[in-house]
């Protein structure tokens, strides 16, 4: 039997309890997660707008106890080191908590299995209820000699990656799935749509099928790695191409990064 996602940690911390080890239970309702690296974190205001949002959308506590929640879980972050913590909203207690993990590894580049897996989410605009299906999606691609794998719609259409958001290049145009299709809202691919749009690049919205990314500079972007490009695919044969916009751009993710707040 899988354990769920909420088991995955080493500390779970509540406003009541402090911090303690975490446990498994309770079904996730809303999750929410980001890398903090020795004190300063990359769009933490655009975090909490998409956690208190989707804990508002699924009958979740009354917005003063979330923004109260979010204000001492903000104080009990850690100040050094590198974090990837996690705010839950569960189900049964109704309970928000904080999941503190230590950041993995971080990776410049990934290997992507390209055999389009069917979307397995079944509330694919909110994090968190799918997170244990997700991860079945990554151990697959795990097996297949890759780290990611690209989710399809029913169609055939590229919708992201099981942990991220995909981008792509077309000539000078900066290209993403259509918002209509059922994609999650990420916080980090909407910084780099504002600053392409800043920049007077091209944004375009496109359907594509995992073929039609081939020789393509390919992005998987998430608030963990940042922007990491394609550097192989598996299963298909599919080309990679160089990334050569990638380095410049995760140059400007990184400067991002601000102290959290005082609290």
């Amino acid at each position: 039997m899988t354990q769920p996602a909420v088991a995955e940690g080493l500390s779970a911390w509540t406003p009541a309890g402090g911090l303690s080890p975490a446990e498994a239970g309770g079904r996730l309702l809303v999750a929410d997660s980001w890398l903090v690296r020795d004190g300063r974190v990359r769009g933490l205001a655009r975090h909490r707008e998409r956690f208190l949002r989707a804990c508002g959308e699924c009958g979740g506590p009354r917005p003063r106890r979330l923004v109260e929640f979010w204000q001492d879980m903000t104080a009990a972050l850690p100040r050094t080191g590198e974090w990837f913590p996690r705010v839950e909203f569960v189900a049964g207690s109704l309970e928000l908590r904080l999941l503190l993990r230590h950041a993995p590894p971080l990776g410049s580049g990934v290997r992507v299995w390209a055999v389009g897996q069917r979307d397995p989410r079944t509330v694919p605009r909110r994090k968190g209820p799918d997170l244990d299906a997700l991860a079945r999606v990554r151990r697959r691609a795990t097996g297949e000699g890759a780290e990611e794998a690209v989710l399809i719609s029913p169609s055939g259409v590229v919708l992201e990656a099981a942990t991220a958001s995909v981008l792509w290049w077309e000539d000078d145009t900066l290209c993403l799935p259509p918002p209509r299709l059922p994609v999650l809202p990420g916080v980090t691919v909407g910084l780099i749509q504002e600053r392409a749009r800043h920049r007077g690049i091209r944004v375009a919205h496109r359907e594509r099928a995992v073929a039609e990314l081939d020789g393509r500079e390919v992005w998987l972007v998430n608030a963990l790695h940042g922007i990491r490009p394609v550097t192989g695919w598996t299963g298909r044969p599919l080309e990679a191409a160089p990334a050569v916009r990638a380095p410049e751009w995760r140059e400007w993710l990184d400067g991002l990064m601000e102290p959290l707040p005082d609290t």
